[in-house]
């Protein structure tokens, strides 16, 4: 029997959608205003989930608490009240798209997770566009 568990989470981070070696022109009819040289912001929230077999002994599929510690140190640590072109080493060359963030969220989350157990990633850039990972 498989179950899931999630932890939500939540980052303020700013950045800018543009490719470099794109004209200004062709990244504002590709990104629009999320383009802004000056870059903009959202409140991103986060769900992370987890599933596999509960462990027989704890009662666990995996301990929220050492998931909720693994999304602190990891995730928000690393993007909270950070310019993720400018500030997160992960986009130095990486358009900081909801898409890329939440694919690079699953990479940084997957090493701590038991390989037995399968892992999903789910990140609002607002209350109604959100993106799902689930590694494959």
């Amino acid at each position: 029997m498989k179950v899931t568990v999630s932890r939500k989470a939540h980052f303020n981070s700013a950045h800018r959608l543009y490719r470099k070696d794109w004209t200004m022109e062709q990244n504002d009819l590709v990104f629009g205003k999320c383009n802004n040289p000056n870059y903009h912001g959202h409140n991103y929230e986060l769900i992370v989930s987890v599933t596999g077999e509960i462990d027989q002994e704890t009662g666990f599929v995996i301990d929220v608490k050492i998931l909720s510690d693994l999304i602190k140190e990891h995730i928000e640590n690393a993007f909270d009240h950070k310019n993720l072109n400018l500030d997160v080493q992960d986009f130095a060359d990486l358009n900081p798209t909801a898409e890329n963030i939440a694919v690079v969220i699953w990479n940084k989350l997957r090493k701590y997770i038991d390989t037995n157990k399968e892992l999903e990633v789910v990140l609002y850039e607002t209350p109604r566009n959100f993106v799902t990972y689930k590694g494959n």
